[in-house]
């Protein structure tokens, strides 16, 4: 029989003994023979030992350490590694081809070895949890102590190229390419990559950003935001720059900003932020587009600080007599032309992306229009206003939390250029203050920092508390007052902005700086060639308006976030976000941008703000998304939103609410069996007479929009306001921006009615509302029953009052009683309750507050259900002031 294998020898050994025969090779140490030759008497005997022990077989080698007779007083090192070289490459070649141990105590030995003689690979010598299944291709699967080892067990011509794919010379593209491509229907932010790992990221509103962390992370920021520091990456805002005139600035703003705000006049000084709501132009109240902040460049100390002022109130009479004489005429040519010299300012409008077209066409109606007025006012002037799209130029960081001012001090360094005795005083005060909610609100402060790379790793600035009853400590250099001086910035100009978009030094060249001082984590001293950034810190507050006495609740908790809002200018933020993240501050996405809004009890845009476009897009989209899930689960898993009574479960039919549209016909037959409801119904369905149909097509002609602003509640803290009145106070706002009055044709009663207002709900006892949850109106003897039930729970009668509560819970109530919908509802961690933010019809708040009157009740009482539960509960109910 023929062998099976090639060169088989059957008169030989087998595979098995030639294995032990290599293993008990690898096993035994050589000793070197006894040499020829007169030695001497320790040789002959270690000699001795080694020829007794040369077979094969494990050698052994006793030594005695008896005394220490006959040892040397000193060696010669070359001689006496000569004589032990055999013994020396005898000991390094059993250790190459000793077989590896498996065994815990002789691991780590065995990794660093590598065995020549072994049966196993590099990877197999690993234990089980270390193992990968890459491993016998892929260098990088396997440790870098083995790698060597693994490296030279793989096959040259089998060995597989990582990465990209092989291309051409002419169609390789490098990796700044490949992202670009990625973005081609949407933009990165500079932190994308940074937030791509450590955040669900989703496209919005043209951006691809970071929705919420990817650890848990609901109470931690909540936490950080009260207690101590958040970031939010806000780059994504618009910012659009116009140049120009003041005085056309300022009447072009005029045009399309709500009249309910403070006049512009203190904030066109450049030291605060204005805080505002801008519609279309010359359209309000109708037409809101949404908030937006602006900022006026200040003022030079070169200029005349007198000059802006004259510049405020000469055009102001030329444009309302129109008409003069004598010197009176003189001036109103000559003031606009000293203006349009010597008056050109800069502002910058801060925006929401989801508005910002809307934004940038409203600006530049109202600048056409004032344009237009200006030459017929004076053919001669030559007027004009730049308006530039500065997306992509300026960064934003959300800083906020009672700890954002440590964490700025702590992350960057004050560039010492800076000669401004305030800058220098606010800067060294800024680790002492507590919060930001203690400087007027929107304050703006200018200086340069150095690259903070710089200062890597920084250190959080600790507070300094001084005893308040010396008299030397009543005053603190922080609490300066906002000024044109302490506002200056070179951010604004763009020769400066576009000398930093990229710093002048790589990461690796700061690196290689900061490896050749003496002592590890020492600062890097700034060199005079290193970047000096401007930067603006704008004081930033999320906090409610003090709401009027006729609407308050009875007891109210609410706490504002204050913080900072960090512009700089692009290609800095991986560089700030690293020092500013390393102090210990949490990084806040969308989700958590939103609560915050949420717990300061204010409006968020845009999920708060109904009727508007920005809210019809994310509720279409938030409505595709629910109703799509809701369809896929089985029937056993889903609410019944049919049964439930739920009139609109996707989204708010604000047009049903405000009787401007009638509800679809499957919910009214649906609430055909609530007995008076059925006549009622059926008469609107068809009408049997002709003004019926008249007075829907009317209605349907009708705008509903949204009545915000902080003298919300001042307009109706009357409750028996007429239409007429209510209409006068509307064009009597409108009047203050120089805006013509609304059209004759537009009736008051339609004014009013179609008119929303934003409240916010405090439950009164248990409950917590969701989104798109139901508020309903209740009648006299209903309300009655609750206050009962209430003040028999606060006397310490539960036994009697909890029964009671459970039933009137129960209770279902028409669909007609529906008079709004929450936006917003959650458990507020702030207020440990139920909360929300909804908004209902001024009618009804009207109606509302005449009911609370009747009852005696300071407050007013509404029902709130979610519309996926069949339980009632009450709540207060307040306006909602705008900030």
């Amino acid at each position: 029989m023929p062998p099976k294998r090639k060169h088989h020898d059957a008169g030989g050994t087998t595979a098995r003994e030639r294995k032990k025969l290599k293993m008990a090779d690898a096993r035994t140490i050589s000793v070197q023979a006894a040499p020829t030759g007169n030695a001497s008497t320790m040789n002959n005997q270690a000699n001795a030992v080694g020829s007794s022990s040369a077979g094969p077989g494990p050698s052994k080698t006793v030594v005695q350490f008896d005394s220490m007779q006959g040892l040397p007083a000193s060696i010669d090192v070359e001689r006496f590694t000569e004589a032990r070289a055999y013994e020396i490459d005898a000991m390094q070649k059993a250790i190459k081809t000793a077989r590896h141990v498996t065994n815990d105590t002789q691991l780590r030995f065995s990794e660093v070895l590598c065995s020549e003689s072994s049966t196993h690979r590099a990877w197999q010598t690993l234990p089980r949890h270390l193992r990968r299944r890459a491993a016998s291709h892929d260098v990088r699967r396997v440790p870098v102590r083995l790698r060597d080892k693994a490296r030279s067990e793989m096959d040259p011509h089998k060995r597989r190229l990582l990465g990209r794919p092989k291309r051409g010379k002419g169609n390789q593209i490098t990796k700044t390419e490949s992202f670009l491509k990625r973005q081609r229907d949407k933009s990165w932010l500079e932190t994308h990559i940074w937030h791509a790992k450590r955040a669900k990221m989703q496209t919005m509103w043209g951006y691809r950003l970071a929705v919420t962390p990817n650890e848990k992370a609901f109470r931690p920021s909540h936490r950080a935001s009260m207690h101590g520091s958040i970031l939010h990456d806000a780059s994504y805002y618009a910012t659009i720059e116009l140049k120009g005139s003041q005085f056309l600035l300022r009447a072009a703003f005029e045009r399309c900003c709500d009249p309910q705000v403070s006049e512009m006049k203190r904030y066109m000084t450049g030291g605060r932020a204005y805080e505002t709501h801008m519609y279309k132009h010359a359209s309000y109240p109708f037409d809101l587009l949404g908030p937006v902040t602006i900022i006026w460049q200040p003022l030079s100390p070169e200029d005349n600080f007198s000059q802006p002022q004259e510049a405020l109130t000469q055009p102001e009479r030329v444009k309302g007599k129109g008409k003069g004489k004598g010197k009176g005429k003189e001036k109103q040519t000559e003031n606009p032309s000293s203006e349009t010299k010597n008056g050109s300012r800069v502002i910058w409008v801060r925006c929401h992306p989801a508005i910002f077209e809307d934004i940038f066409e409203t600006l530049r109606a109202s600048a056409s229009y004032v344009l237009e007025q200006s030459k017929k006012i004076d053919p001669e002037i030559y007027a004009e206003i730049e308006i530039a799209d500065l997306r992509g130029c300026i960064n934003a960081f959300e800083i906020m939390g009672p700890k954002s001012s440590q964490i700025i001090k702590g992350a960057f360094s004050l560039a010492g250029s800076d000669d401004r005795k305030d800058v220098k005083k606010f800067w060294n005060a800024l680790g002492d203050l507590q919060t930001s909610g203690g400087l007027s609100r929107g304050t703006v402060i200018g200086f340069k920092i150095h690259d903070p790379r710089l200062k890597f790793p920084p250190k959080n600035a600790k507070p300094h508390y001084e005893d308040f009853t010396t008299p030397s400590a009543q005053s603190s250099p922080v609490f300066t007052y906002p000024s044109a001086l302490i506002a200056q910035s070179e951010i604004w100009d763009e020769e400066t902005r576009g000398s930093l978009k990229k710093p002048k030094y790589k990461k690796k060249d700061i690196d290689e700086r900061r490896s050749k001082n003496l002592v590890p984590g020492t600062p890097l001293a700034p060199l005079r060639q290193d970047d000096r950034i401007p930067v603006l810190l704008v004081q930033r507050s999320v906090e409610p308006s003090p709401v009027s006495s006729s609407y308050t609740t009875q007891s109210d908790s609410t706490q504002g976030i204050h913080g900072w809002t960090l512009l700089f200018p692009a290609g800095w933020a991986m560089a700030f976000l690293s020092s500013l993240l390393y102090t210990g501050t949490r990084f806040a996405g969308q989700r958590e941008r939103t609560k915050q809004f949420f717990e300061a009890g204010v409006c968020g845009f845009p999920n708060d703000y109904p009727l508007i476009d920005a809210y019809e897009v994310v509720s279409n989209d938030r409505a595709e998304k629910e109703r799509a899930c809701w369809e896929r689960t089985p029937p056993a898993k889903k609410p019944n939103y049919e049964k439930l009574g739920t009139r609109s479960p996707w989204r708010a039919d604000w047009g049903v609410v405000l009787g401007l549209k009638n509800p679809p016909a499957t919910q009214i037959s649906s609430s055909q069996g609530q007995g008076e409801e059925e006549l009622l119904t059926t008469q609107r369905e068809n009408p049997s007479h002709p003004n019926a149909m008249q007075e829907d097509d009317a209605s349907s002609s009708v705008r509903p929009w949204l009545l915000r602003g902080p003298r919300v509640s001042t307009i109706l803290s009357n409750t028996f306001i007429t239409p007429v009145q209510f209409l006068c106070e509307i064009n009597q706002l409108r009047s203050k921006n120089h805006m013509e009055q609304l059209e004759a044709t537009l009736s008051a009663d339609d004014l009013m009615r179609s008119a929303l207002v934003m409240v916010r709900a405090k439950m009164v006892r248990r409950g917590a509302p969701t989104d798109l949850a139901n508020i309903y109106k209740m009648d006299d003897p209903e309300a009655r029953k609750w206050i009962k039930t209430f003040e028999k729970g606060s006397q310490g009668a539960t036994g009697l009052s909890e029964p009671n509560e459970i039933e009137l819970a129960e209770i279902r109530p028409p669909q007609s009683d529906i008079i709004g919908y929450v936006t917003t509802g959650d458990v507020s961690l702030a207020r440990g309750e139920g909360f929300a933010i909804g908004s209902i019809p001024v009618m009804q708040c009207l109606a509302l507050r005449k009911q609370a009157l009747r009852l005696s009740q300071p407050s007013v009482l509404v029902k709130i259900r979610n519309r996926d539960g069949t339980t009632c509960r009450v709540a207060y109910l307040e306006l909602l002031d705008s900030y």
